[in-house]
């Protein structure tokens, strides 16, 4: 039998070699095929605001009586683009996160007649499936334990929800200094890298690497510092052999280059 399916599989290939073609037809069938299978096996998913018991949606204009300020620059916000147009959605504006608010006014602004995200983020990973995935990793900071908000670093409202992005990159690191303070500087010498961002070497949702980090040990450095020439066992980087460094540990581990952020006293980031 074996020899047998061998010279079968010899006259295919023999075949195919003299029509290139019937390689293609062949290709996009079983693209097809593919296509075909995955299609018919996608389940669809509806995101469902929040409900409150008893509750029916009134419209954004409502919550306008009290929270005028609010009101009045959520026109600026991200959130603000992604609302639908047209009467199925007229009513789905700010209630979309904090759910219908018929009791809340009512009530004149009890407690617990309205959705706060801020006490709970599960409010936003209805939508943020991948930010809930991510602070599920093993370093991340604290949200799902209730010690962080997506509010102390996102302000859903107004701008942009992603502060500092753009040209704005000195706000992005200052909303990371709201809590790493000494991270911030200013230093004497400084990393060029706080130029960039925190988010450069840090995930700030969640990392499998310690400290948020993006990525492990010196592979991290060396994402920038890949001017580097390496000959005759030697691994140089900023005109010092770094051969005998690299297998030590991390670079900031390793005694030399202590002061990731910045330094006051050496033009090396150390101490």
């Amino acid at each position: 039998m074996k020899p047998n399916l061998n010279r079968r599989i010899g006259r295919l290939v023999s075949r195919l070699k003299e029509h290139p073609q019937s390689i293609l037809f062949l290709l996009l069938v079983a693209v097809a095929g593919v296509v075909v299978i995955s299609c018919t096996g996608i389940n669809r998913v509806e995101v469902a605001p929040p409900q409150i018991a008893g509750a029916t949606y009134v419209g954004s204009e409502s919550c306008a009586q009290c929270h005028q300020d609010i009101y009045r620059n959520f026109n600026t916000a991200t959130h603000y683009h992604l609302k639908a147009p047209g009467d199925n959605a007229k009513n789905i504006g700010c209630e979309s996160c904090h759910g219908p608010g018929s009791l809340h006014n009512e009530s004149g602004g009890a407690p617990n007649t309205i959705i706060n995200p801020r006490k709970s983020p599960q409010t936003c990973f209805q939508c943020h499936l991948d930010k809930q995935a991510e602070f599920n990793l093993p370093s991340h900071h604290p949200v799902i334990e209730g010690k962080v908000s997506c509010g102390d670093c996102h302000d859903p409202h107004k701008g942009s929800m992603i502060m500092g992005g753009g040209t704005e990159l000195m706000s992005q690191n200052e909303t990371c200094a709201k809590c790493h303070t000494a991270q911030l500087g200013p230093f004497v010498f400084e990393h060029e890298a706080m130029r960039e961002g925190c988010v450069t070497c840090h995930n700030p949702h969640g990392s499998v690497n310690p400290r948020l980090l993006v990525s492990r040990n010196a592979t991290l450095c060396l994402r920038c510092h890949f001017q580097q020439q390496t000959f005759g066992g030697r691994i140089y980087i900023g005109n010092v052999n770094h051969a005998t460094f690299l297998s030590r540990g991390t670079c900031w581990s390793a005694g030399c280059h202590e002061a990731v952020h910045g330094s006051q006293v050496n033009d090396h980031l150390r101490f």
